[in-house]
């Protein structure tokens, strides 16, 4: 599968019925294997209300991507951020509430955003500028705590910074809504320290799914696209 989109509220609603339509059954989820599709305007990156009631909010989505620019893996900051922290990363601290899973750590462990923004001001035609998030620890230590996303990849093309997001699964009702809004601002805040515009952004997942408890109820309507 392969598609453009115009924004990611555009993607979230036409994948939202892809999968309700083509997807199969695994793991409690109706799943889509190695989707792959972009979206050429990632700075539209709000997800707005529409028949499926996906209320997503744009005030939490804000402060979880400030919690990942501080680079502050204790979930007591995005407590500080957002005014409470989420049942989900409760779940996933660990006894120093912290977690494994916080992106923006992970881009400034061993400087990697810093060492990517200078390789790409260096040499604009670089194959190098990529970002490492998922590190192999995952398997023992952190086996409750994986991060989705194997890596993020930055090219200059056209005069634009295009960025290439790769992840071993996403859950597209929560993680591709936030996920997209965390990457895209990432592929802005690279964008503005090179005093380029963005490009386009690709979003490659090896399962694309949907939990159960959120397909519709009738799943035999007409669907979009």
């Amino acid at each position: 599968m392969h598609n453009n989109f115009k924004t990611a509220n555009e993607a979230f609603h036409d994948l939202y019925w892809r999968i309700v339509r083509d997807g199969v059954d695994f793991a409690g989820t109706k799943a889509l294997f190695n989707a792959g599709f972009y979206i050429e305007n990632p700075a539209l990156n709000d997800i707005k209300d529409s028949k499926v009631k996906r209320n997503w909010s744009l005030e939490y989505a804000e402060a979880e991507w400030q919690w990942y620019l501080s680079g502050d893996r204790n979930i007591s900051k995005l407590g500080e951020l957002y005014g409470k922290v989420p049942a989900i990363w409760k779940r996933m601290a660990d006894e120093y509430d912290e977690v494994n899973s916080n992106y923006g750590w992970q881009w400034k462990r061993l400087h990697q955003l810093d060492k990517v923004i200078t390789m790409l001001r260096s040499n604009p035609e670089t194959r190098q500028a990529a970002i490492s998030i998922y590190d192999g620890k995952e398997i023992d230590q952190y086996k409750h705590d994986t991060p989705c996303t194997y890596a993020v990849q930055f090219t200059i093309l056209h005069g634009k910074l295009d960025m290439s997001v790769v992840m071993r699964s996403n859950d597209l009702w929560y993680g591709f809504c936030n996920d997209q809004y965390q990457f895209s601002n990432l592929q802005l805040y690279v964008a503005q320290k090179l005093d380029l515009p963005i490009g386009i952004y690709y979003h490659f997942a090896h399962n694309l799914h949907l939990y159960n408890d959120k397909l519709p109820e009738d799943t035999t309507r007409n669907f979009h696209k």
